[in-house]
């Protein structure tokens, strides 16, 4: 049976949980996904697939003796809608007060609100597919291997309150990777790209970089750990950029948790953190990374507030000409610091005004350093200073005079994204990328290459 014939549309299921909520306030959030995908081995298509699921979350919130009470309750699939919303009520009539209670937000319907969900199809990927039939066989003769992975996917969220909002949105999402391996895994390179669509996707240009790589690693040479001038592509940027914004919690940080903690309880909002006057900032409406300019929150954190559902969502500079501008606050916080909402947004970009440039450019004017093409198993060292490890992977090279000049061995890294952005000596064009490490989480971003003085290489890795 179809999944049209046993699930009701995904707006009734929003009201129907409404018209059976006796708690004080609810909230219902119904994604539905549809995606397709391809994977590829050993010079060959191995399988394909498509999906389509449904989630259902409902926070029921209860004004109880001690105070405002939330609780969330998700299940997938045909939902009880009934039963779903008892479970919720009776987490919440247990739960202690919430910190961060408010009152909902208000609002209207959407237009659309009642409108069904779209579905993706093969078709996103028949040119992905295509490309890469073409590319096998060459791969082959030059004793090259290509794999990797291709995923389209389509969600719409529903979101429905007690308090009237009626709110829907389409998000797009795009995924394309690539590895190529030499016989032997003696070398490895890798391309990406990220995007609402992947049918018009370059794969020849993808392929003809990894070749270009591959083909530099024909000369090798072996480096002792130690501080670089390093170039790091956008994708490596993406990775780095993406843990700097999950940490920016402006409870953590007047916890003094965090880097961005100040004496006395205080932030360092207002503070310089780059002399170059980089901008981070997220926008629902950038283009080409559009996504859900409304707050759809089913379990409230740190930095995001169940209780902040429907809240519209615009653009926010986190770092503005270099100076710490926002961090993430939700609407109760906001009210006892005196400071703005700031939700968290599906999308990061990083800008450096009036610079521009491609990672080639930037390889162009390096007299010597180390271009990382990739970065992988990040982890966090010292959450007061942001300071991260983890390792490159699938290719660094040497820049002498302003040309690659072979591979060299792979390190493990301890860097600060603060530190890179205090260090870049310069910026290339932002450029839509999506992060080697994190962007199976994180798909919108856009990035500039970065030229960084010193960047630490703090051990010789044995990783290929």
């Amino acid at each position: 049976m179809s999944p049209e014939a046993t699930l009701a549309p995904a707006f009734e299921v929003v009201e129907r949980a409404l018209a059976a909520s006796r708690a004080d306030g609810c909230v219902v959030i119904v994604r539905e996904v549809s995606s397709v995908n391809a994977r590829f081995a050993v010079n060959t298509a191995t399988s394909n697939g498509r999906v389509r699921s449904r989630e259902v979350t409902v926070v029921s919130i209860v004004d109880g003796s001690n105070g405002v009470a939330a609780a969330s309750v998700a299940r997938s699939g045909a939902v009880d809608v009934v039963d779903l919303v008892a479970a919720s009520e009776a987490l919440a009539r247990s739960a202690p007060p919430a910190p961060d209670a408010a009152a909902l937000v208000s609002g209207g319907a959407d237009a659309d609100f009642a409108a069904g969900a779209p579905e993706t199809s093969h078709d996103e990927l028949v040119a992905v597919v295509d490309g890469l039939v073409r590319a096998f066989p060459e791969a082959a003769r030059l004793n090259v291997t290509l794999a990797g992975y291709a995923e389209h996917a389509v969600t719409t969220t529903y979101l429905g309150t007690s308090a009237g909002p009626r709110r829907r949105f389409v998000q797009r999402t795009g995924d394309f990777q690539l590895n190529g391996r030499t016989e032997g895994g003696r070398a490895s390179a890798w391309s990406s790209a990220a995007g609402p669509q992947l049918a018009t996707l370059d794969v020849d240009a993808h392929v003809a970089e990894v070749h270009r790589r591959l083909e530099w690693a024909r000369t090798t040479r072996e480096l002792e750990a130690g501080r670089y001038e390093t170039i790091l592509p956008p994708l490596a940027v993406a990775d780095l950029m993406t843990y700097l914004y999950w940490t920016m919690s402006a409870r953590d940080a007047r916890d003094g948790r965090t880097v961005f903690a100040a004496p006395g309880g205080a932030t360092k909002v207002g503070q310089r953190v780059s002399d170059l006057g980089f901008t981070l900032f997220s926008d629902p409406a950038a283009p080409g990374l559009e996504c859900e300019p409304f707050a759809a929150v089913s379990a409230s954190s740190e930095v995001a507030s169940v209780f902040d559902n429907a809240a519209p969502l615009g653009r926010v500079n986190w770092i503005d000409a270099g100076v710490l501008s926002r961090l993430l606050t939700p609407r109760a916080d906001a009210e006892r610091e005196g400071t703005q909402f700031a939700a968290p947004v599906d999308n990061l970009v990083l800008e450096l005004p009036a610079s521009a440039g491609t990672t080639d450019d930037l390889v162009a004017r390096t007299e010597r350093g180390l271009l990382v093409t990739s970065l992988w198993y990040i982890r966090e060292v010292d959450p007061a200073t942001l300071l991260l490890t983890g390792l490159t992977r699938d290719g660094v090279y040497l820049i002498e005079d302003g040309h690659i000049v072979g591979a060299v061995n792979n390190f493990r890294f301890n860097e600060s994204p603060l530190d890179v952005l205090e260090h870049s000596l310069e910026a290339g064009t932002t450029t839509r990328t999506v992060g080697r490490e994190f962007g199976d989480y994180f798909n919108r971003t856009a990035m500039p290459a970065l030229r960084v003085a010193k960047f630490n290489m703090s051990s010789v890795s044995p990783a290929s």
